[in-house]
């Protein structure tokens, strides 16, 4: 699959919430997933394990009420897309709206890195 195929297969993957099927059929195996400010053990995963690890803390720790998925914008082997989430931090019970993009490598046919961009809430 070549970078345009491959962001088009993962916007319609979140859009669905088929993330398994996004990692087995996208993701390298040796991704580099990286949320932006964040200095947490989430914020820096290497590797399918830690990104299904990094997933699973996000499935229990966020409700996610509603996702919306932008269209891919493409350049070479790059790729990024939209996201704006409205969800509930399960530890806090507080629901939130954010946005954000992701900016994504393509190399070999497989997504290679992954970087989320956003505001940090202010406490």
């Amino acid at each position: 699959m070549n970078t345009e195929n491959i962001a088009n297969t993962l916007v319609e993957c979140c859009r669905k919430g088929e993330w398994e099927r996004a990692y087995r059929d996208l993701y390298s195996p040796e991704i580099v997933s990286i949320e932006t400010g964040d200095t947490s053990d989430m914020g820096h995963i290497q590797g399918m394990e830690g990104l299904k690890k990094k997933g699973d803390w996000w499935a229990e720790t966020f409700d996610v009420h509603s996702i919306e998925v932008s269209e891919p914008t493409v350049a070479d082997n790059w790729f990024s897309v939209r996201f704006e989430m409205d969800t509930t931090h399960n530890p806090s019970g507080q629901r939130s709206k954010t946005s954000e993009i992701a900016v994504y490598q393509v190399t070999d046919g497989k997504i290679v890195r992954e970087q989320f961009f956003y505001d940090q809430p202010s406490e």
